[in-house]
């Protein structure tokens, strides 16, 4: 092997390695922004306290992501990935839809619980006028609610549903019950469980599917 392939092996290596770093940074940022975000509000944390509590340089940081607001955009967008592969990863063609619907539920309460901090940040982040991440925030959303949409359709291919409930309300009504319900566990109820949480939300589900 010559000198010249040797070291272009050596760059296609590090090429592929490199994503690979990338995400494990931006996973322990994300750990510890949301950490630090949770308690004080995204305002009220520095870069130098989230590169501390992620144990990188603050050079890292800005490398890596730019400015603080485009490292909470990102955070945000790392955050609503991991939720998205945790409830497309249920999908499963031949569970009865119901009982898919209900497992997505399930995995979008273990991830309130594995992140409450993410869910406070979006709650109360998500509703301020003016917003520098309101784009972000309407699609992020956009893609959350999709999913849930697509459950919807297919409770809706198999079972005789209440053609007076607009689609889109019941979206609506689900993702925020998802985020409701999973914050009131964690802040003011935490003797609840995951089950008692998704029962509450399929109750939505039990009003909408005619029996």
């Amino acid at each position: 092997m010559s000198t010249e392939d040797s070291t272009e092996d050596k760059a296609t290596q590090q090429k592929r390695l490199r994503p690979a770093r990338t995400n494990a940074t931006k996973q322990r940022l994300f750990e510890a922004s949301m950490e630090l975000i949770g308690e004080r509000g995204a305002a009220g944390v520095t870069v130098d306290e989230i590169a501390a509590a992620a144990g990188v340089s603050k050079g890292t940081v800005y490398y890596n992501f730019g400015s603080k607001s485009d490292l909470i955009a990102q955070l945000l967008r790392h955050g609503v990935d991991i939720m998205l592969e945790r409830l497309q990863g249920i999908a499963d063609p031949e569970a009865d839809p119901l009982d898919a619907m209900e497992a997505m539920l399930g995995q979008a309460m273990d991830f309130m619980d594995d992140y409450p901090s993410f869910a406070r940040l979006w709650v109360s982040e998500n509703w301020k006028t003016p917003n520098e991440w309101g784009q972000l925030f309407a699609e992020l959303r956009a893609e959350l609610i999709a999913v849930i949409g697509a459950a919807l359709e297919n409770v809706a291919r198999k079972y005789p549903v209440d053609g007076r409930v607009a689609r889109g309300s019941l979206e609506a009504a689900m993702f925020g019950a998802i985020f409701v319900v999973g914050l009131d566990r964690q802040t003011y109820n935490p003797e609840r469980s995951k089950e008692q949480g998704v029962a509450a939300v399929m109750t939505l589900m039990h009003g909408y599917v005619l029996r």
